[in-house]
This record gives structure tokens, sequence and C-alpha cells, in this order.
């Protein structure tokens, strides 16, 4: 088994009726097992699983799970268990741990339907992006199955007379696993299958907005033989994740969500106690503001549905969302009325709707965010497309774009995480480089434009971690684009990535004489 195997998940074909047949039949079944139950997994013991609810952001007032509340106290516990889970999962050959990953793979496969039905209702994407989720949950596990093999392997060294020269890479012991809501299966599949593969023990805090389809991953995994005390499950809220993070026996931290959290965790890691001998690895990602450059001889036919989609898409509730557009002046008045009536008609409502692009946000408290950076777009610029007339019931926000904000304004400075749009007039290529290298964050950006040569400028200038030319900026795929920002928005390798394993091992060489003198006496 090689990575030249790999090949991405396929998604389903959603026009087809059986497809979508199919699909509401799961929800179906879904809905008629509803709450489900969510408990605290701690080597192989089940805790609490009645603290707090998750809800559907369509339906508030619909409970999809109840869940045990993780604390410091289980944390420990876990990381305990995971301590000794770590020895007997660690001691295990790079072949037996690629198997369990891909017969987890096999597992999320064969439940593709109903895991994406629970993602519809626990975090109301729509379909097509539920299936994409599960399949990119099924990708990480099947990319760094094949990774532990390359990673076992070990890298060529020099080698001169007399001496052997080998390297090879060890599991480094308990990863803490920090995931959010927005990819409930495949972002938390990717950080845990990384560390799984690696050979460290897994103890997974998912957010708290998502358990159940935390659970779905943990249940796989275990069921494909993952031990118990291996891969622990903590649902919760930040106390547990910050519990992990201080606990001197975690080894690596593997975070994404917002920068405020990621920057604590950074600092919060750099601590050293007494009595931890290790200097705990920290792979965060921590979202940006990401911004898209259309330059005067761009295809405006290419750039309107492919902005729109990636700023307006699941809400604008992905980290590598479109926030800013910085367009040429000389094109500026048609792309600002094209992107504003494309907006205007986008289709808005229940994520268990066909076809539907702006589902609710995830939560009240976004919701509220979403519109306080929309007033302060009215009240500082102009709003080009706004709808009044949105779902009554769930958290819906209205699909907007704005224009003529001033350079200071937090619409174009902060990451808002949902779907708010701001559209900017440039004299230059280069003064909207200008633009995108004054901010801190720098995860993904877009360029449109039919020059070679600028689009190896911009490509030269830009610090962002992933550059999409003349596509859009959102969907990046296991193994063809490895995933992770620069500055503020991540530190480590790309998640989906050859190198990404390295950061859950620890590289050790031994050097051998191999001149012998004598023979030895037995």
């Amino acid at each position: 088994m090689t990575a030249a195997e790999f090949a991405n998940e396929p998604t389903l074909e959603l026009r087809r009726a059986a497809v979508r047949d199919a699909l509401v039949d799961s929800l179906r079944d879904l809905d008629a097992r509803l709450p489900l139950s969510v408990p605290v997994l701690v080597g192989g013991d089940r805790g609490r699983a009645s603290d707090f609810e998750s809800t559907d952001p369509g339906t508030p007032s619909r409970v999809v799970a109840e869940a045990g509340r993780a604390g410091p106290s289980e944390a420990r516990e876990a990381v305990e268990a995971a301590g000794r889970g770590f020895r007997d999962w660690g001691a295990r050959s790079a072949d037996e741990r690629a198997a369990v990953l891909r017969a987890a793979a096999g597992s999320l496969r064969d439940g593709r339907k109903e895991l994406a039905a629970l993602q519809v209702r626990e975090c109301a994407k729509p379909w097509g992006e539920a299936d994409g989720d599960v399949c990119e949950a099924i990708d990480f596990l099947e990319y760094y199955a094949r990774g532990a093999l390359s990673l076992d392997r070990g890298q060529p060294l020099l080698q001169v007379p007399g001496e052997r020269n080998t390297m090879r890479y060890a599991p480094r012991g308990v990863a803490a696993v920090i995931s959010p809501w927005n990819f409930p299966l495949a972002i938390p599949a990717g950080m845990t299958a990384a560390a799984l593969a690696a050979g460290n023990a897994v103890v997974l805090k998912p957010a708290e907005q998502s358990p159940a389809s935390a659970l779905m991953l943990v249940e796989a995994l275990h069921g494909a033989g993952v031990p118990p005390e291996a891969l622990a499950l903590l649902p919760g809220f930040g106390e547990a994740g910050a519990a992990l993070v201080r606990d001197p026996g975690v080894h690596v931290i593997a975070f994404t969500g917002s920068s405020p959290v990621g920057l604590e965790i950074v600092r919060a890691a750099a601590e050293v106690p007494e009595g931890q001998a290790h200097v705990k690895r920290v792979v965060a990602e921590m979202g940006g503001k990401n911004c898209v450059i259309v330059d005067s001889d761009a295809d405006i036919d290419e750039v309107v549905p492919a902005v729109v989609d990636s700023a307006f898409g699941y809400a604008g509730q992905k980290c590598s969302a479109a926030s800013r557009v910085l367009v040429h002046e000389a094109i500026a008045d048609t792309v600002i009325e094209r992107l504003a009536g494309a907006t205007a008609v986008l289709p808005v409502g229940q994520a268990e709707r066909f076809g539907i692009e702006v589902p609710p946000v995830i939560e009240r408290e976004a919701q509220e965010r979403v519109l306080r950076y929309s007033k302060l777009a009215e009240e500082h610029g102009r709003l080009l497309a706004r709808r009044d007339a949105l779902p009554e019931e769930g958290w819906f926000c209205s699909p907007t774009v704005a224009c003529e904000l001033p350079e200071d304004s937090p619409v174009l400075q902060e990451e808002i995480f949902g779907p708010l749009l701001a559209v900017e007039r440039v004299q230059s290529v280069e003064a909207a480089c200008d633009r995108v290298d004054a901010l801190p964050f720098a995860l993904t950006g877009g360029l449109f434009s039919r020059s070679p040569a600028t689009v190896e400028y911009v490509a030269e200038r830009s610090p962002v971690g992933n550059l999409y030319v003349n596509r859009g900026i959102t969907g990046a795929m296991v193994g063809r684009q490895p995933f992770g920002g620069n500055r503020r928005s991540g530190v480590g390798s790309k998640a989906g990535g050859p190198d990404y394993l390295l950061q859950f091992a620890e590289p050790r060489v031994v050097s051998e004489n191999t001149m012998r003198h004598g023979l030895p006496m037995e």
C-alpha cells in the first residue's frame, strides 16, 4: 500500500432522485431516534450523558443529542487512561495501525447517508456540504493510513564505509484533539487519525455544538480496533479543553478554531511545569480573513459564481470562506452590480431542503455576531444586497454584500464567520496585495486574472497558505490541496499533506560503527 494508491472519496450525485430519496429516508430514521445519547468515554467506561444538549440550528426546539459534560477531573482521567493505552497502541506495527484506520474509513463509508443526515440536523449543513464532510473524513483516514507506512520507512541518510545511519520516527505519546463544529466529522477525523496513525493515543474534545458527530467517529474507530484506553471522548465546554492543554501528560495539542483561543493554547502549551519532561507540540489552524483579488482582465462570468459560493456556501461558516473582494476599479461597477444581484437570489432556508445554499448559522450567539457586523457595515458603508424576509424559526442571517467601507472598519479586519461579504475598489493588483499583506491572517486567498505574469506576481507576494486561481477558494481536497494557514491563521504543517504526520512523531537517529574488532565470546 502506497500513497500513490490514494484517491478521494467520490461525493454523492444529488441530482439523482434515488440518492435524494435515500438521504431523506436516512433523515427520517434519524429523527425517529432523537435525541441521541453522547456519554463521556474514558478507558472504555461510559460516563455521564445528560448534562447539556445540542440542538438543530434550523429548529432550536429540536434536541439532537444529550451529552455528558466533561470537566477537568474527566480530562485528567482521560489523559491517564490514554497514557496506558499509548503503550499498547504505540507498540503496534504501522501495518496494524493502518489497517485499523482503513477499517474505520470503511465503517464511515457504509454509514455515510446516516452521518450526513446527522450533520444536517446537528449543524444545519446542507446535503451537499454534509456529504462532502463525510467524504473528507473518509479521505483523512485513508490518506493517513498510507502515511503511517511512509512514516515507518523513515528517511534515507548519507552512509559511509564503517558506519550505518538510520532515522526513524517514534510516536510522541498522548495527543489532545480539540475540534470545531463547522466540519463536525472531517476535522476531528483528520486530527485524530493523524495522531493515531503516528502511534499516539488520543483524547478528543469536540465542540459542544456537535458532540453526536464526534461520537460517531469514536465509535467507528473503536469498532475498527483502536483500544478504548487509546481513544477517549470528552464532550463538553471550554473547561475540558483548557484542562487538556495544561495537563503535563499531554504531548501534542491539535486544535482547529478561533484565533484568540488558538493563541491562548500556544501560550499555555509553552509553559513547562515541574515534572513535565517534554515540550508540547502545538498544531493549530485558527481561521482567517480571506481575500479574493479580481484583476481588470478577469472573466466576470467566472468571478461572480465562484465568489458567491465561496462567501455564502454554508452561510459563510468555513474558515476558508471569502470575506473580502478586492476588485480592480476598471471593472468594479460591473462586478459589484452582479455580485449584489447574484446574492439577492440565493436560496435561503432549512438545510434539509435540497438546493439550499444559505442555511441558518450555528446558534443564537453566531446570529447576533453577524448582525452586529452587518449593522457596522450599514453605518460605515453601504449595503448592496440584504433581504428582510427570512424563515421565522432558526438562526438565520441574510446573505449580505457591503461596500464603501473605511479601511479601518472591523468588517474589513476581523473574522466574522457568517454570510457577510465586503467589496473594495483597488487601483491595481499591487494595491490589492498591499491590503492582503497588511492583515494578520493568512489562510486562504483567491485571484482572478488571465495574465500568467499577474498570477506569478500574486503567488510570490501572497502570504496565504492556500491561494486559489480562477476558481472558488473553499473545498480543499485531501492529498490535492493540503490545507493550513500562516501568520495568525495557524502553526504547523498542512492537513491532508505529505508532512502532516511528522508533527505527531519525533525523529530518532541511530549511528552505528560497523567495523568489528574480534568476535564476541559466548
